[in-house]
């Protein structure tokens, strides 16, 4: 039982560490793309 218990832990443990790479790659994206929409805000000002 307690090894049953362990191993859902890691599993837990893994997708959550997977997910956290997954936002901060998306917000770098978000961010990105945010700045290149200012960059041409301004130049066509």
């Amino acid at each position: 039982m307690k090894k049953l218990f362990y191993v859902i832990c890691t599993i837990i443990f893994v997708a959550g560490i997977s997910a956290c790479n997954t936002m901060e790659g998306l917000g770098q994206d978000v961010q990105t793309a945010g700045e290149k929409l200012e960059d041409s805000a301004k130049r066509h000002k």
